[in-house]
């Protein structure tokens, strides 16, 4: 499984906001975008270039690709998925990517960052519907039920996770006792919180 190992606070810097990929450090004033808020490379006093509309539509696609940990062919096969499906392309590209099992643990509490939540899945630490699956981007649908193997169910990782607040999405739910949550619907727009502009990737990808 191909998966990007550099620096992830310099594509935060390169996007010019918080990607949310360290987890807790994001959120402390060790983050790189609070000490550097600038993009990264070699400083220079000429003046930047304006951006054109192909350089914003790509980075909007670069954020949200990042956002995700996915890589650029994965990403477009989604796409493609997502332009032949009925509804809103753009909705339904988030809805893919929301829907993938290491953002569904991120977004339960189970994990600091998806990162983290892709490797507990590697791990076999999870179970879906009774079942252990290791497949990151396994797809989720409404009515499955992800729950930490009983095995797992000491990992500080996880306990520490659950620890700091963050708000689930509502349609999700979660269980901190029995260490499990289920999805209870397809999430829509307005509760997939995720700052991108969908719109202009769809452009992108239809020039």
């Amino acid at each position: 499984m191909a998966l990007y190992h550099g620096p992830r606070c310099k594509l935060c810097r390169r996007e010019g906001v918080k990607l949310m990929l360290r987890g807790e450090r994001c959120a402390s004033e060790k983050c790189a975008m609070e000490r550097r808020p600038f993009p990264p490379g070699l400083r220079t006093t000429k003046r930047r270039r304006t951006s054109t509309e192909y350089n914003t539509q790509l980075r909007e696609k670069q954020k949200l690709r990042r956002i995700y940990g996915v890589l650029e062919r994965q990403f477009a096969r989604y796409f493609d998925v997502a332009s032949k499906a009925a509804g809103v392309t753009g909705e339904r590209l988030l809805q893919i990517l929301e829907l993938r099992l290491d953002n569904v643990v991120y977004r339960l509490g189970f994990a600091p960052s998806r990162s983290c939540a892709r490797q507990l899945v590697t791990h076999n630490h999870f179970l879906v519907n009774g079942k252990k699956v290791t497949v990151p981007n396994y797809e989720l649908k409404a009515g499955d039920v992800v729950q930490v193997c009983d095995s797992s169910k000491t990992i500080e990782t996880i306990h520490s996770a659950l620890k700091n607040a963050r708000d689930i999405p509502d349609w999700l739910s979660v269980d901190k006792v029995k260490l499990e949550g289920t999805v209870v619907r397809v999430p829509d727009r307005a509760s997939m919180p995720v700052n991108v502009q969908e719109q202009l990737v769809v452009e992108l990808y239809s020039r």
